[in-house]
């Protein structure tokens, strides 16, 4: 770690939180345990006091297989993790998100119910261990806090709302013991997580410093993640509300704290914690807060070689050969973004296969991809996106994940203009935001509104070694402005919610994905959850 500002978000993120069992009578005082009775937190200790429920964040983010990233990723077209031959079969898990074929009993929909609910729950504990009193809190920091964890509560139901829709909406922890909460709607659950948000907006700071780094304490990061709840509004409640959202950008934007990097990759950096692109993160340590896997996820074992990684790669995600190609060749966030062509060691030799067919043949990766049930290990860009450092360890990165950044910002109002008619307006950002991505070269950087209002460049279809098929594109309304999020934020978690907004994620076919039926718009709740609470309905 290499500043302050990420040891303090690590360590807000990591420390064990006090002991709260009450004892009647002591035998002996206690040197080495802090009685929550005689604790009262100042200001340098909220970190300490809210870590718990942050901490929850990477194992939704990153949980092994079947966290929030891989989910968002491999059910949509950019992504997928193709059977290999060293494995990856794995009875299908990942080949059925894919092909949209999961079932109630799916790994992915199991952890990311179980996860997501682990950090309401540990939310709802802080809350309440705040508002009862049992750890007593200066009142002149007392309502920052509990703003603070109203909005991280929000931003757990923001992913439940998104990828389950119809959930339990449960904001305290003092329930009777065998307590069962009812099911909201999807709508119920949406006006939850903005009245939350609205309402600590006020009492958050206006910093964005190593105080706020990685947490809602600040009205920027919860003004970010205000404007994507509004952003797919239309998809939670059944109303649009693409001004707000514009509102909520437009916080964040005048408020001066943010700015592009002046290199996309910048922002993705083993050691990114300083960035001014960055509004909210996920933070990782290789050794105090483990668990980001993504180079071990997508490189092959070979190229441990090529990092002096620690440990080899498992080479599984890998990028659709469909979206790759709608790429201008020279965009940096394709040059910079993936692996591609030979690779090699780190003393520059040529690696070769390990495995399959072409075992001592060049490792070199193509953009093509037989299909999701079998490929060799030379098939399909990999992710390159993110730093991978030197002698580091492939499952555990220090990357922090920017889950919200300011081009992020800039994109929301982009497309909250181009849908209200403001094209040229959304194009002046668009613009603003590939810059960076063509340097020098002016002309391939500028868009315009007509054009953003055009078809998509991606060649729908399916496209394997059994079938090969052409689908239209000009349904897709904006499919242009659909194709700029996908440049910008390839391999970020954001691909699934933005085809659902633009009414291509049930409706088009990929690799060897065909459409399945727009209940695939939301997972199944998990079998496990209908058994223990026979309050709760499928979804459709």
């Amino acid at each position: 770690m290499n500043t302050t500002r990420k040891y303090i978000s690590i360590l807000a993120s990591g420390l064990v939180f006090l002991s709260m069992q009450a004892c009647t009578k002591l035998e002996d005082e206690s040197f080495t345990d802090i009685i929550a009775s005689s604790y009262v937190p100042g200001r340098d200790d909220i970190g300490s006091l809210v870590a718990p429920a942050y901490a929850n964040w990477r194992d939704v983010l990153m949980s092994n297989a079947t966290g929030y990233y891989i989910t968002q990723e491999i059910a949509a077209d950019q992504l997928a993790v193709p059977a290999k031959p060293y494995g990856f079969v794995d009875g299908g898990l990942h080949r059925r998100m894919h092909e949209h074929k999961w079932t109630p009993e799916q790994a992915h929909c199991q952890d990311l119910w179980t996860k997501t609910y682990a950090g309401v729950t540990n939310c709802n504990r802080v809350i309440y261990q705040i508002e009862s009193g049992a750890i007593p809190t200066e009142e002149a920091t007392k309502a920052s806090i509990l703003a603070e964890l109203k909005v991280l509560r929000a931003s757990y139901y923001f992913v439940l709302c998104d990828n389950f829709g119809n959930v339990p909406i449960v904001d305290r922890f003092d329930v009777p013991e065998g307590f069962l909460p009812d099911q909201n709607t999807r709508k119920e659950v949406y006006d939850f997580i903005v009245s939350e948000i609205t309402s600590s907006i006020p009492a958050l700071s206006e910093n964005s410093d190593v105080s706020t780094y990685a947490r809602f304490n600040n009205k920027w990061s919860a003004n970010a993640l205000l404007a994507k709840v509004y952003l797919n509004a239309q998809v939670y409640s059944g109303q649009a509300e693409w001004v707000k959202c514009i509102q909520a950008c437009d916080a964040v934007i005048s408020s001066g704290k943010f700015s592009l990097e002046a290199v996309q990759k910048d922002v993705f950096k083993a050691q990114n914690q300083n960035s001014k692109e960055i509004v909210w993160a996920v933070p990782h340590d290789e050794v105090y807060a483990g668990g980001f896997y993504l180079a071990a996820w997508t490189m092959s074992p070979q190229n441990q070689f090529t990092y002096g990684a620690k440990s080899g790669g498992y080479g599984g995600l890998n990028a659709i050969p469909q979206f790759i190609d709608t790429f201008h060749p020279e965009d940096k966030r394709l040059t910079d973004g993936w692996m591609m062509g030979q690779q090699y060691a780190a003393n520059g030799e040529p690696l070769k296969c390990a495995y399959g067919v072409l075992i001592g043949q060049p490792l070199v990766y193509v953009n093509e991809c037989p299909g999701i049930d079998s490929t060799q290990e030379i098939h399909s860009y990999r992710i390159n996106k993110f730093e991978i450092a030197q002698n580091s360890s492939p499952n555990n990165m220090d990357n922090d994940f920017p889950f919200l950044r300011y081009a992020d910002i800039l994109m929301m109002k982009a497309e909250c203009l181009l849908r209200t008619g403001d094209a040229n307006g959304a194009a002046a950002l668009v613009t603003q935001v590939r810059q960076r991505s063509f340097p020098g070269n002016a002309a391939l950087a500028t868009v315009t509104g007509t054009q953003l209002q055009g078809n998509t460049s991606y060649k729908y279809g399916l496209k394997n070694h059994f079938t090969t098929t052409t689908e239209p594109v000009n349904d897709i309304a904006y499919g242009r402005f659909l194709d700029e999020l996908g440049w910008e934020f390839a391999a970020e978690a954001h691909r699934r919610q933005d085809m659902i907004r633009f009414g291509v994620f049930t409706k088009k076919s990929w690799l060897s994905h065909s459409p399945n039926g727009d209940n695939r718009s939301v997972f199944p709740i998990p079998l496990q959850e209908l058994n223990k609470n026979p309050k709760l309905k499928q979804n459709p």
